[in-house]
């Protein structure tokens, strides 16, 4: 059988060739408004994304956190003004600040506030020899290594990181402790120094001769910005 032959492509007047319209006028439209719109939200979930990472919902700055006794940093370490080291007692010793033992505890509640409802747990606690669970305020990653005791011997003061505690009746993070606030110290440690006298005073300010009174404590403690800056020293 004979193949018909093909039918000739449409051509206009001058022979150009003529090709069927697919897509309407309108799609350019469309076109523009995608490449427009594509990087704009992008640009809009990034930014939130942003914000969201760095606002006190995500990081937990000046949220306080409920413990299982109510305990009053106020309280104890403002207005009764107990050094800081009669409940965190290896602070000044081992990279981990410690926590309250039941005894420390009692060696006052054994004599004052002895039926008080709040204390209950205290004294089960005592009375069982199970510890008490305190609800971490301060949380790095398991991939930071943080030690008190280097910080608190080479003149880094508790309120440095952790803020008035002494005006708080629950403590709360008044840091992000995210890398770049700890970098911020170890690039420029001379403006977060002080006497080691004065490490465990939370109402210490700096004076007008920080920088000058930074700098040399800075040299007495031999800090090295080159060492301190090395992703080693939180890195291990």
């Amino acid at each position: 059988m004979d193949e018909k032959p093909h039918s000739p492509l449409p051509t206009d007047r001058r022979g150009t060739l003529e090709l069927p319209q697919v897509f309407r006028p309108r799609a350019n439209l469309f076109y523009r408004a995608f490449l427009i719109a594509v990087p704009v939200f992008l640009s809009t979930l990034c930014f939130a994304w942003y914000e969201v990472y760095r606002s006190p919902y995500w990081t937990g700055v000046s949220a306080p956190v409920g413990q299982p006794v109510l305990f009053s940093h106020r309280h104890h370490a403002g207005d009764l003004k107990l050094d800081c080291r009669y409940c965190h007692v290896s602070v000044e010793r081992s990279s981990f600040g410690g926590l309250p033992s039941t005894q420390t505890c009692m060696t006052c509640h054994s004599q004052i506030f002895t039926d008080s409802p709040l204390l209950q747990p205290v004294r089960d606690s005592y009375a069982s020899g199970q510890p008490i669970r305190w609800n971490r305020v301060h949380d790095l990653p398991d991939y930071v290594y943080f030690n008190h005791a280097i910080h608190v011997n080479k003149g880094v003061g508790c309120s440095t990181c952790h803020g008035q505690v002494n005006e708080m009746p629950l403590v709360s993070k008044t840091q992000t402790l995210f890398m770049e606030w700890c970098l911020g110290c170890h690039r420029q440690p001379d403006a977060s120094l002080r006497p080691t006298s004065e490490v465990f005073n939370l109402n210490w300010q700096p004076s007008k001769e920080q920088p000058l009174e930074g700098a040399r404590l800075a040299r007495d403690f031999h800090l090295d910005t080159a060492h301190l800056t090395n992703c080693s020293v939180c890195h291990h």
